[in-house]
């Protein structure tokens, strides 16, 4: 399959919550995004996840998601808590990925504010910068001095959370356990550092003995989304407040990480209608609109945003991966170069990183996204897809054991990789594993009236064998793929498969990118124009031809299929260049059957003298005992005929 580049990932602004306010968990965002003919996605003409090449004729599985142009799916990274707004936006919140397991799908809530009755010289005006790293600065500079105390090391260990050092902030609020504090809210700062380090166990341990306030429920909220534990999510969202801030953000966190992204816009417009300063929800607002291919309404959105704070990284990174969707990685590069220059922090220098090799068409693929496989998860999936483009099934098939889908991008990754794999060694399970995760993607409710939905449905049933089927659903999207060499490769085998020969050799045709130069698109091509009784073209095929293995297969396509289908002619110029190959007796009873057939048709007056004498000379020059009989046959015929064979 091919696709958009690797995906990039979008750092979302985090409007940062008031110096004194409590922290609310908010999540990070990443998945896949796809496009839909039609539904609740409206969507993009060069989506790029699900189109196969789930040909049974030939042995290449040609993939399109990623695998030609390195095209994947874009990193979305963004906080979603919102409190109040910087005078400055800078990138330290989309920083604090949380996703140090694969798991990690979401960001959490930042530690919650150390309440302080004693001001801190000048630590306001840091924290008010967001300049994390000037703050611990002077709060170590001020314990170093004498100045250690509890307000010191909760600012220290807030400062170390906001920085993305949640390891250290861990050890801030340890140490403060060790040393005896009976601060009532350590137990769930130390929750919080736990989730963020994807220790998800320990986040539920520790939030178990803490107090009950809307943190520590927030909190056993998204542990209990991370778990699984659908019981208890439930029941921590029945605690949520309606006319809590945090707690509507968190809600909204959730249903984007369910991909319910429609029940998230309603979430962030409703705090917007009460809240119309907090403008950073528009860029919530459209990362969702991303996430469900409204490409053209998340940009209108974003831009809302953007004319207040038009350098913020997070915001301009999200534009680049929309840019990237619409138009390509060419035209996104020049976004994330800019943002490159700037001082970032390291989580979103990576996710730069990250999307720059994906805008550049998968260039430093091995150098990046090894690194940042347990961090962005993305980074896996573009990896596998990095590995089938340049046919490293065995890579590709080492990694995809590893990823436990959850979007609908790693669904299809994991269908492409096990459908390559099986038609590669032949496998049948694995082949049916594919049809089934296609199948999954193309029932489910979220996708089924989709582009990559009814893709994927299209697939499932390929590899079913149910091809009358699969192309009900690709003539339902065919509209969404002009010029596209993929849909029209995936469409033509399947017509191939209903028999549409010249509705498949019009698809073949309209082809015109590297995939022409291909031995399946050659044997493919060959096929149909011979079933088109165009055979000439198909000779021709072969004699462009300069590799010896895949000018011998495409010989054996016009031996056989010229054969079946009455073109006497090629057959036996086919079946004679087999013979020189292979002296074998199938070859030269395929020979002497096509010129007999050639011979019916010259007494038919459907075959030409020029092309028996040819076929005549071919036998002359042959050294089978039974030719001369044959030739001579044929010759006392014309004879007594005067027919010209000379």
């Amino acid at each position: 399959m091919r696709g958009g580049p690797i995906g990039p990932a979008h750092g979302g602004p985090t409007p940062d919550e008031r110096i004194h306010g409590g922290p609310i968990l908010g999540d990070p965002i990443q998945g896949g995004c796809m496009g839909p003919p039609h539904g609740r996605r409206d969507g993009p003409q060069n989506w790029r996840v699900s189109d196969i090449y789930c040909c049974k004729l030939t042995v290449p599985l040609i993939l399109s998601v990623c695998c030609r142009g390195c095209h994947g799916e874009p990193a979305v990274l963004t906080r979603l808590y919102t409190l109040c707004f910087p005078p400055k936006q800078r990138f330290a919140d989309s920083n604090m990925l949380l996703s140090r397991l694969r798991p990690a799908k979401k960001k959490q809530q930042a530690v919650a504010r150390p309440r302080t009755e004693q001001q801190i010289p000048d630590l306001d005006e840091f924290l008010l910068k967001r300049d994390y790293a000037a703050a611990i600065s002077l709060l170590e500079f001020k314990q170093k001095n004498g100045e250690k105390n509890e307000t010191t090391d909760l600012w220290l260990g807030h400062c170390y959370f906001r920085s993305g050092d949640y390891k250290k902030s861990l050890e801030v609020y340890e140490g403060m356990k060790n040393n005896g504090s009976e601060n009532p809210e350590l137990p769930v700062y130390l929750g919080v550092c736990y989730f963020y380090l994807g220790m998800y166990e320990d986040a539920k341990a520790a939030a178990e003995k803490a107090q009950r306030t809307p943190l520590q429920n927030r909190l056993l909220f998204h542990v209990s989304h991370k778990l699984g534990e659908e019981k208890r999510l439930m029941a921590h969202h029945q605690l949520l407040g309606q006319n809590i801030l945090e707690d509507q953000l968190s809600l909204a966190s959730i249903h984007y990480m369910r991909m319910h992204y429609t029940e998230a816009i309603e979430v962030y417009k409703s705090i917007l209608q009460e809240h119309t300063n907090m403008i950073a929800l528009n860029v919530y607002m459209a990362m969702c609109y991303y996430k469900m291919d409204y490409f053209d309404v998340a940009q209108e959105v974003l831009a809302v945003y953007l004319r207040s704070y038009p350098d913020s990284p997070a915001a301009l990174n999200l534009k680049a991966c929309i840019t990237f969707k619409t138009y390509n990685g060419k035209a996104a590069l020049p976004e994330v170069e800019v943002l490159q220059k700037a001082t970032l922090y390291p989580a979103a220098a990576d996710l730069l990183r990250h999307n720059t090799v994906v805008f550049k068409d998968g260039d430093g693929a091995m150098q990046v996204f090894p690194g940042l496989m347990d961090t962005l998860p993305e980074a896996r999936v573009n990896l596998i897809l990095y590995h089938l483009k340049r046919e490293d099934v065995d890579s590709a098939m080492t990694l995809c054991n590893d990823l436990e889908p959850q979007s609908t991008t790693e669904f299809l990754v994991k269908a492409i990789t096990f459908a390559y794999w099986g038609q590669l060694k032949d496998s049948k399970d694995h082949l049916k594993t594919a049809e089934q995760f296609f199948k999954m993607v193309g029932e489910s409710p979220y996708d089924t009236d989709t582009i990559p939905g009814r893709q994927s449905m299209a697939c499932s049933l390929f590899l079913s064998g149910q091809y009358e089927d699969a192309l009900v659903y690709l003539n339902s999207i065919q509209a969404y793929h002009h010029n596209d060499d993929v849909f029209s490769f995936n469409i033509a085998q399947t017509e191939m498969q209903c028999g549409m020969w010249k509705e498949a050799e019009e698809h073949f045709l309209a082809i015109t990118g590297p995939d022409r130069d291909k031995p399946t698109y050659k044997f493919m091509l060959t096929k149909t124009f011979i079933m088109n009784h165009k055979p000439q073209l198909a000779w021709d095929i072969y004699t462009r031809s300069t590799d010896p293995k895949e000018s011998f297969n495409i010989l054996r396509i016009i031996a056989m299929d010229c054969y079946s289908v009455g073109e006497f002619y090629f057959a036996a110029k086919a079946f004679d260049g087999l013979e020189k190959i292979d002296p074998s007796p199938e070859n030269w009873q395929g020979k002497r059957g096509a010129t007999s057939g050639l011979f019916k048709m010259l007494v038919q007056g459907r075959a030409t003298n020029e092309q028996m004498s040819e076929i005549l000379q071919l036998l002359d020059r042959g050294n089978h005992p039974q030719a001369d009989f044959v030739s001579s046959t044929i010759r006392k015929w014309a004879k007594a005929h005067q027919v010209n064979l000379e």
